[in-house]
């Protein structure tokens, strides 16, 4: 059997290998480092085959991580991609590929002094376990190999196919998507990964995930609020003391948008009226996306401008809210958001491919491309927009994910996995005025039920979340775009997100809420 590698399943190929032996490098005995990576390089240059010819050479201008963690983050979805891409074309290669992996940790495993280290074990296990992943569920391709998914865990579900071609054919780039429910999982992508590219998104893609990082942030608030560190309904300011609030906006107003609190990313009034922030579209946008914005700036930002409203009298999206949040979980732990993220929601669920980037400005691999389109000297300019410095939104819109973590972390909180049923309770209940609770909406079906989410958007990636009261069925999806000042693709996003709400979670499907 023949099989064809673009640049970027070779980049993928090589990733998953040489970062495997990085990572057990990295998790090995101190000062046996560079012997062990010596040892395995070997192992991997003296493959044979396809394989060899591509692992022959170390991947270039590629960023690891700085810890075990953020390494493994990186290293594990990529060795389950090449897998997935290589046994679908070509499983000789596959298990050529694999045996190679395994010898060259095993080869890095050599120098140690004594036994490896406990870390080193884990490593080895979870390289395992990756290299199995794609082999050990029937029909799944790799998200490198541009081929789309037909079946997961047995299924066939071409209705859900049918309808995400039907998305990316009225104007957007790609997407992926993720269905779990009374079948089963399935996954599946349509459109492109990158313009003028043939091959597909990747259904374990890595992407921005924008306002979802809100249930995250507010998830973790409550978590706070359940180990006594935060109080729902005190005065924020008594935490934040050094920032002037108004000392009437309580923390549940914050994660609730009822402060008031400016926006800082600009505020729209009914009459048209704009009152701009923080510079997030167009030239201006493009030509700066890699500056760095720290929390406290956007802040001070926003408590210059008036108050919209009176705390707690109306309803207003507000990233602020958010922000301000983020340095209340940070203030009240002495540890950085992400730092709490991890050991709240990340660790406990075991999700290894969600991060809070801070500044950094990459996605990891894979991911699909996003863009953005604004005028210069008359002219329409594309430009992509993946790398960017998420700092401008912070913990408004910050976070990268997969659409498996996502509904890992979606399940997981409806289940009530993650907070008291009482806290859960206060986070559905949703603002007379507009279906909001404490970082997450409430949606009421048509037919009966109701379903809660939290989408997202930010410069050429939307995110989809959901999921049905007891955690059972979820859909989590994301797609890239050609983003611009006008977001002229929000109608047909719209019109998009009715047909596949309805496809997933109607007809009366989705349970009640108790």
């Amino acid at each position: 059997m023949s099989i064809t590698l673009d640049d970027q399943d070779k980049l993928t190929l090589r990733i998953a290998g040489w970062g495997a032996v990085s990572l057990m490098s990295a998790a090995g005995a101190a000062g046996s480092a560079h012997k062990a990576a010596t040892e395995a390089s070997i192992a991997l240059t003296s493959a044979t085959g396809l394989v060899g010819h591509v692992l022959a050479k170390a991947p270039k201008g590629v960023k690891y991580g700085k810890t075990v963690a953020e390494l493994a983050d990186q290293v594990l979805p990529a060795l389950t991609a090449s897998m997935g891409l290589l046994k679908e074309q070509a499983p000789e290669e596959a298990d050529n590929f694999r045996r190679t992996v395994i010898v060259a940790i095993e080869a890095a495993g050599r120098p140690q002094k004594g036994a490896p280290s406990p870390t080193m074990t884990e490593m080895a296990r979870k390289i395992t376990e990756a290299l199995d992943a794609a082999s050990a569920t029937p029909g799944v391709t790799a998200a490198n190999s541009g081929t789309v998914p037909t079946t997961l865990a047995g299924q066939v579900r071409p209705e859900l196919q049918k309808v995400i071609e039907e998305i990316v054919d009225s104007g957007f780039v790609g997407m992926q998507l993720r269905v779990h429910d009374e079948r089963g999982e399935w996954v599946g992508s349509a459109g492109v990964r990158e313009l003028g590219q043939s091959a597909k998104p990747p259904t374990n893609g890595w992407f921005r995930i924008g306002s979802s990082t809100k249930t995250f942030v507010a998830t973790v608030v409550l978590q706070l609020v359940a180990e006594g560190k935060i109080g729902l309904d005190s005065p924020a300011a008594g935490y934040l003391p050094e920032l002037g609030l108004d000392g009437r906006i309580t923390v549940r107003m914050l994660l609730q948008h009822t402060s008031g609190v400016f926006n800082f990313t600009g505020e729209y009034f009914e009459d048209g009226t704009v009152v701009p922030g923080v510079a997030w579209a167009g030239q201006e946008w493009v030509d700066n996306r890699f500056r760095t914005y720290r929390p406290e700036e956007l802040v001070e930002l926003a408590l210059s401008k008036p108050a919209r409203f009176e705390p707690g009298t109306e309803w207003n999206y507000s990233n602020t809210n958010y922000v301000l949040a983020r340095l209340l979980i940070e203030k009240v732990t002495g540890r950085s958001f992400a730092e709490e993220l991890r050991r709240l929601i990340l660790g406990p669920l075991g999700m290894s491919d969600t991060v809070a980037p801070g500044t950094s400005t990459e996605v990891p691999e894979p991911h699909a491309h996003s863009y953005y389109r604004y005028e210069e000297d008359g002219q329409d300019k594309t430009v992509d927009v993946t790398s960017q410095n998420p700092s401008w939104i912070s913990a408004g819109g910050d976070m990268i994910s997969t659409t498996r973590d996502l509904a890992t972390f979606i399940s997981a909180l409806q289940g009530g996995k993650l907070l008291p049923a009482s806290l859960l309770a206060e986070m559905r209940k949703p603002d007379p005025k507009i279906g909001y609770g404490l970082g997450l909406f409430v949606q009421e079906l048509p037919d009966g039920g109701t379903i809660f989410h939290h989408n997202g958007g930010i410069a050429g990636y939307a995110t989809l979340m959901y999921s049905t009261p007891d955690g059972g069925k979820t859909m989590t999806a994301s797609l890239t775009y050609v983003d611009d000042a006008a977001m002229s693709q929000a109608g047909a996003f719209q019109t998009a997100l009715v047909k596949l709400i309805d496809e997933v979670f109607g007809g009366g499907q989705a349970e009640a809420a108790q």
